[in-house]
């Protein structure tokens, strides 16, 4: 594999769900695989990235949140060391922000200069309930980063600021993608108890109505 390829770390495994499709496209494995294993004992497919269980397409092992980033950063600095193109996007919760590994790599990335590392991190206010963040642009401003903040369900706007990544100006970046939990459907947008609970075959019925038609 290209080591001079761009790359993409999962710092909030909960997401690989959503990177599943993606490497399907790709063509690192197939539909039919991810339908009929998903979750099953023994499946690789599962909630959380697990490298060892993939030839490419998954580059990081998750689950323990607030590692990904600084993951990321490491990768970003030996890039940089050795003049590589190749760039780094890794994907951050909100509430990974009170681990205290994400704040050192923030001071690291600055320290070092690596505008080849971009976090986007995925502010559904997650943590709002119990820990007052403040304002996350502010404090990524003083940190050294440069800080863009858009609505991350518009994917147009998500494509745009992206762009506006390629800044080789000496600061590393950070996308804040203001997002709500439970996007696309009506019920899991209204009540957080959807973070832990599973539908029953009737609710579930509901839920993917609600998101066949949104």
């Amino acid at each position: 594999m290209d080591d001079d390829r761009d790359f993409f770390i999962i710092s909030k495994g909960q997401a690989t769900l959503a990177l599943f499709p993606v490497l399907i496209e790709k063509g690192f494995f197939t539909l039919d695989e991810v339908a009929n294993t998903i979750g099953q004992f023994d499946s690789r497919f599962c909630i959380q990235t697990d490298m060892t269980k993939f030839d490419g397409g998954i580059e990081n092992n998750a689950g323990s949140l607030g590692h990904g980033f600084p993951f990321a950063t490491g990768i970003a600095y030996a890039n940089k060391i050795k003049k590589s193109p190749s760039r780094v996007f890794t994907l951050a919760g909100d509430g990974e922000f009170c681990e205290g590994t994400m704040w050192e790599s923030c001071i690291f990335a600055a320290a070092k200069k690596l505008d080849n590392l971009c976090v986007i991190i995925d502010d559904n206010n997650s943590v709002g309930a119990m820990v007052d963040m403040g304002d996350m642009q502010a404090k990524l401003n003083a940190f050294g980063f440069e800080v863009f903040s858009v609505d991350g369900h518009d994917t147009v706007a998500l494509e745009q600021v992206l762009l506006k990544t390629h800044n080789a100006n000496g600061k590393p970046k950070a996308i804040i993608a203001k997002t709500r939990r439970g996007w696309g459907s009506q019920t899991l947008a209204g009540d957080d108890i959807w973070f832990h609970k599973a539908p029953n075959a009737e609710e579930l019925q509901l839920l993917m109505r609600e998101v066949d038609a949104f």
